[in-house]
């Protein structure tokens, strides 16, 4: 899933950047397929790959969790 990644980034970027470079008729629609490619597939794979072994209730603001970082500021002030 990481080559998948890098190798679709790499693609996009690539489509951007020889878009500008290359002066063509398409050179436009080259910037287009290079922007979607990066926010349509790989941002989301990305965001999957990164969040599929997390648990989301240790990134929300519950009573417990406020409460444990509550009690952790107390103890690095007495440091």
């Amino acid at each position: 899933m990481k080559n998948l990644i890098i190798i679709l980034t790499l693609l996009a970027f690539g489509s951007i950047l020889s878009g500008f470079i290359l002066n063509v008729s398409f050179s436009e629609k080259l910037i287009g397929f290079g922007v979607v490619g990066l926010f349509l597939i790989v941002f989301p794979l990305f965001s999957y790959y990164r969040w599929k072994d997390k648990d989301v209730k240790d990134y929300m603001l519950t009573k417990e969790n406020l409460n444990k970082m509550r009690e952790k500021e107390g103890d690095n002030r007495t440091l």
